[in-house]
């Protein structure tokens, strides 16, 4: 029997009613087939095939309680059974912003939304407004969902010529078909960690631009952590220039620490974008920062619209998650911080073990990438984009086999409730996938 005959038959069944099977385009990097979940509990997911897996793709990211965290379901039904939204205020609301602005440095106050993608399009229209300026500044390899305003395709090489290009927005691809180029006019494209290119854009165009925004870890390629100092020069120089520094958080937001990535790292933003693990995988997002730029939500001057903004469902998802991860003075970083370490050095050593060439980023906190790559080191999107993507996708398909599910790009997430057995039982699964990779 085929191990994923029944996600095989679901997936040829969807295709005939949703668009390409799957509710997000990523899913159908998964081989041998995107697989269809039945459950999840704790650190493991079960398919509808009955395979059961260890899972560090959790959802994306969001699942820092795992699957089904007890806290977390009783929370969300009592605030069912009161009612799921009502277009009202509600005293779910008051107390999610309350423990953001406790909890973030950058906060002095907050608003809810629903998706990453959401928070983003809000705090770019605040950096407009307040400034006054049109042009944003982003960067190769990072994430800010997929709006037009904001989403790019990547070149393959390093275009920091077209950092100070007239135009600002030359050499700036969509990230999508459908996607009008007049949409990212204003989109000024740099290599991340490049200081000079940076300081090249802001002298060509620095009294046009409203705001840098900018992952405080590059997540989504390559785990790569900032060079010492340059969060550091972003913030010096945006102060200086009356350029809003926009942290987008949506991955490393409540991953890193209740703090953030910002609080880790003691760089105070004027705004942060936070999604994901805020809510444990209900949609929920936010924007937190300054309250001279939260003013103008206030005044009316920026629109912060949503028929579902902080609905009760999913305030009770961030109060509740805030609050298992502040159990015992936050021990469940420490949790995830020692799991993930272990992780990490058994992949190394098994790498070395196999005579793999591959490289693990791990830049702190519960998630890291893995790829394999003749590089010494990834430390910029040039580096991270030598990897060898087909031979990484092999080795998930193999871990999958081994019931182990991982992310086909490499990214993996560790939870609260992983243990040091998944650990055990994932290094095992590693070893085997490992020894049956070509090469």
């Amino acid at each position: 029997m085929n191990r994923y005959e029944k996600s095989k038959a679901k997936y040829e069944q969807s295709k005939r009613y949703l668009a390409g099977g799957v509710a997000s385009s990523l899913r159908t990097a998964m081989k041998p087939v995107p697989l269809f979940a039945q459950s999840g509990k704790g650190s493991k997911v079960v398919d509808v095939d009955g395979n059961t897996y260890i899972d560090y793709l959790l959802a994306y990211g969001p699942l820092i309680l795992g699957h089904a965290n007890p806290a977390l379901t009783d929370a969300l039904h009592e605030a069912m059974q009161k009612g799921i939204t009502f277009g009202l205020q509600h005293e779910g609301e008051i107390e999610a912003a309350k423990r953001l602005t406790e909890l973030l440095p950058c906060a002095d106050k907050a608003v809810l939304s629903g998706s990453g993608t959401e928070a983003v399009m809000l705090a770019l229209r605040l950096a407009r407004a307040y400034t006054g300026r049109t042009k944003v500044v982003r960067f190769h390899g990072h994430y800010h969902g997929w709006s037009d305003s904001i989403f790019t395709a990547f070149p393959s090489a390093d275009m920091r010529a077209s950092a100070a290009a007239a135009g600002g927005g030359s050499g700036v691809q969509p990230g999508t078909g459908g996607q009008s180029e007049l949409s990212l006019q204003d989109v000024i494209l740099l290599p991340w960690n490049d200081s000079d290119a940076l300081l090249e854009a802001l002298e060509a165009h620095g009294d046009e631009i409203a705001a840098i925004i900018s992952e405080p870890v590059m997540c989504n390629s390559g785990c790569i952590a900032p060079r010492p100092g340059y969060l550091e020069l972003v913030r010096a120089e945006t102060e200086r220039r009356g350029i809003v520094f926009i942290m987008d958080e949506v991955i490393t937001g409540f991953r890193l620490g209740l703090s953030g990535a910002h609080g880790r790292f003691g760089i105070r933003p004027d705004l942060v974008t936070i999604g994901k693990a805020m809510g444990s995988g209900i949609a929920v997002s936010g924007v937190a920062g300054s309250a001279k730029l939260m003013k103008l939500i206030e005044d009316g001057t920026v629109s912060h619209l949503g028929t579902l903004n902080g609905n009760g469902v999913a305030t009770a998802a961030v109060l509740a998650t805030i609050a298992e991860l502040s159990k015992n003075e936050g021990a469940a970083y420490n949790v995830m911080e020692d799991t993930t370490q272990g992780l990490v050095a058994g992949l190394r050593a098994l790498l070395k073990k196999h005579g793999k060439s591959g490289i693990i980023n791990h830049a702190g906190g519960p998630v890291f990438h893995f790829m394999f790559t003749e590089e010494e080191a990834v430390e910029d999107f040039a580096s991270f984009n030598k990897r060898d993507s087909a031979a990484y996708s092999r080795f998930a398909e193999e871990m999958l086999a081994e019931g182990v599910l991982v992310r086909p790009n490499g990214l993996w997430y560790v939870s609260a409730v992983h243990s040091a057995e998944d650990v055990e039982a994932t290094l095992q699964a590693a070893d085997a996938a490992l020894g049956r990779l070509p090469g």
